[in-house]
């Protein structure tokens, strides 16, 4: 029971406490300065994603293994997540959208279920899977998730996928609080993680963020996907261009 590679996911069974547990590797990451999260499930199952030095990698797992014993440990190998730090995360947050929409400016609106809503970011430029780019966000008002599904004459549903919180500071929290999400997408073209730092810059209806891709396995430096992937994920079709028939 050996990691290979920089990441990995482990589900560790049969703890008499998975919440201490949880914690206990949490802790042990931290040490080890490994990034990620931890979480006890309903079934009793501690799951973990953990990426960083290979060394410590195998030590965190010898660690579970001591815990509950190696054979109660199911272990495989992973994407790195871009994670910024080792936290009780990992948890579904629901879905996201990015409707591409040639309104008076052309953007992409980037959406994340939060709480039963979408809270929403025009994107002008679209979103990047380069780390390098720092995409400006515009929030807007929050939609329904009714919405999710619409395309029309100047709208398509560019990607779509479901999402999980990541970093430290719970959801909603993050974002109206802190201006600072970490967040991880399983979508049709973005994957991996994604940050939303707050700038600090426009109105209070409609402050300013920067969508930024983190540095992990699905990064594309030198990326620029919505060049490159310009299709509705519902047809297949590119958004029309103004006068098209």
């Amino acid at each position: 029971m050996s990691p290979s590679g920089s990441a990995f996911r482990a589900a560790a069974a049969g703890s008499p406490d998975p919440a201490a547990l949880r914690d206990a590797v949490i802790a042990r990451a931290r040490a080890l300065e490994l990034l990620g999260w931890a979480r006890a499930d309903d079934d009793g199952v501690v799951r973990v994603h953990a990426e960083g030095d290979p060394d410590a990698l195998a030590r965190l797992t010898a660690f579970l293994g001591e815990r509950v014993g190696p054979d109660a440990v199911a272990l495989d190998a992973a994407k790195r997540e871009g994670h910024e730090q080792f936290a009780p995360r990992g948890v579904p947050a629901g879905v996201f959208v990015v409707q591409e929409h040639r309104a008076t400016a052309h953007h992409w609106d980037f959406r994340l279920e939060v709480d039963g809503v979408m809270r929403s970011w025009a994107v002008p430029k679209g979103p990047s899977l380069d780390p390098a780019v720092k995409r400006l966000a515009v929030q807007v008002e929050d939609h329904d998730m009714s919405h999710n599904a619409y395309e029309g004459d100047t709208v398509i549903v560019w990607d779509r996928g479901t999402y999980e919180q990541g970093g430290r500071v719970p959801w909603p929290k993050a974002i109206d609080e802190r201006g600072h999400a970490v967040f991880v997408l399983h979508g049709e073209k973005l994957n991996g993680g994604f940050a939303l730092q707050r700038t600090g810059r426009g109105d209070a209806k409609k402050p300013q963020w920067l969508l930024v891709k983190r540095k992990d396995d699905d990064a594309r430096p030198g990326s620029d996907v919505v060049v490159e992937r310009p299709e509705s994920v519902m047809t297949g079709k590119p958004l029309p261009t103004p006068g098209s028939s």
